[in-house]
C-alpha cells in the first residue's frame, strides 16, 4: 500500500471532498479520484459513500482509519527525524507566527539570519491560526500563548508591551470627552484576551466600532480616526501618524512562546535562527519596557 494514496484517503475524510483534498495536497481533483479509486479496488470494498453533506467513511473505511492515521504519524516522524539530521545550514525554515510579530519583531531576527547563512530562505506563515508542528505545518512557531501539545519544546522568549493608541485627532477628543471615541477590538474569537478587557474596563460606557484578528488592521482603522486600540508597541510605535496615548496604568503586555517538535531539536538552521532570536529579542521574565 502507497503512503501517497493513504495519505489522499486522509485528506478527504478530513475534507469530505475530493476537491477539497486536491487543493490541500496540491494536486488535481481528477488525480485524487483516480488514487482513490485505486485504493479501493486494492482493498476490495468502497471507503467512502456520498451524502448530501459531502463523503463519509464507509465501515470499511472506518475500519482502517486509525492504521492510516498511524502511518501517517509514523511517515511525519520520519521526516522530521530527517530534517532534525540536517547538518547542512541551507534550505527552507518554516515559520508560524502573527502577522504583527513577523513584520515588526522578528524581521531584524530574519534579516539577520539570511546575512550570516546566505543559503537558508525563511518562509513565514504569517497568521493567528496556530499551526500543527507534529504533521510539519511549521518548522517553528512564535505564540502568545504556551504549547499544549505532546512533544513541543518551548521556552518563553520574551515579552511585548502594549499600549494605547489613536490618531492626533482621537487623542484630542479623548481629552474633552472619552466616551465619544470609538474602540476597536479583537473579534469574538479573541475577546478573552488581556487588553480587550483591559479597554472594555477603561472605557466602559465607548461603543465598539470596529473589530479585526488583524493587529495591523487595527492599526490602520486608528490611523484612520475610527477609534482607539491597544497594539503591540513594536506595532503601533512604527506607525507613523499614530499616537502612543498616556494612561494612569498600561494595558497588560504579553509573554511570547517559542516551541518547535522535539525530532527537529538538531535542525541547524533552526538552531542558528533561535540563537540569532534569543541575542537580540531575549527578556527577562518580569522585565518591563517603558
Amino acid at each position: 500500500m502507497e503512503w501517497s494514496d493513504v495519505r489522499m484517503f486522509l485528506a478527504v475524510v478530513r475534507s469530505g471532498s475530493f476537491g477539497e483534498a486536491a487543493r490541500t495536497l496540491g494536486v488535481s481533483h481528477p488525480t485524487v479520484g483516480r488514487r482513490i479509486k485505486a485504493l479501493e479496488d486494492e482493498a476490495e470494498q468502497a471507503l467512502f459513500r456520498r451524502t448530501r453533506d459531502g463523503l463519509v467513511l464507509t465501515d470499511a473505511g472506518d475500519a482502517v482509519l486509525g492504521l492510516a492515521e498511524s502511518m501517517e504519524d509514523a511517515a511525519l516522524a520520519m521526516e522530521r527525524r530527517l530534517a532534525g539530521n540536517h547538518e547542512r545550514l541551507e534550505g527552507i525554515l518554516r515559520i508560524s507566527a502573527a502577522e504583527w510579530f513577523a513584520g515588526y519583531v522578528l524581521a531584524p531576527v530574519l534579516a539577520e539570519l539570511t546575512q550570516r547563512h546566505p543559503a537558508v530562505v525563511p518562509e513565514v506563515i504569517a497568521s493567528y491560526r496556530l499551526l500543527n508542528l507534529s504533521r510539519r505545518e511549521a518548522d517553528v512557531a512564535f505564540r502568545i500563548v504556551p504549547f499544549s501539545e505532546p512533544d513541543i519544546v518551548q521556552r518563553r522568549l520574551m515579552m511585548v508591551p502594549y499600549g494605547l493608541y489613536g490618531s492626533a485627532d482621537t487623542a484630542s477628543a479623548m481629552q474633552d470627552d472619552p466616551a465619544s471615541v470609538g474602540l476597536i477590538l479583537m473579534n469574538t474569537a479573541q475577546s478573552h484576551f488581556p487588553d480587550v478587557a483591559w479597554l472594555l474596563d477603561r472605557f466602559p460606557h465607548s461603543r465598539r466600532v470596529f473589530t479585526s484578528t488583524s493587529r495591523a488592521v487595527q492599526a490602520q482603522m486608528c490611523l484612520r480616526g475610527m477609534g482607539i486600540a491597544v497594539l503591540p508597541r513594536p506595532l503601533g510605535d512604527a506607525t507613523a501618524g499614530l499616537q502612543r496615548i498616556d494612561t494612569p496604568d498600561q494595558p497588560p503586555g504579553r509573554d511570547v512562546w517559542v516551541g518547535y517538535h522535539q525530532d527537529l531539536r538538531h535542525m541547524d538552521r533552526l538552531r542558528a535562527m533561535l540563537e540569532i532570536a534569543d541575542a537580540m529579542l531575549h527578556t527577562e521574565p518580569h522585565a518591563r519596557q517603558t
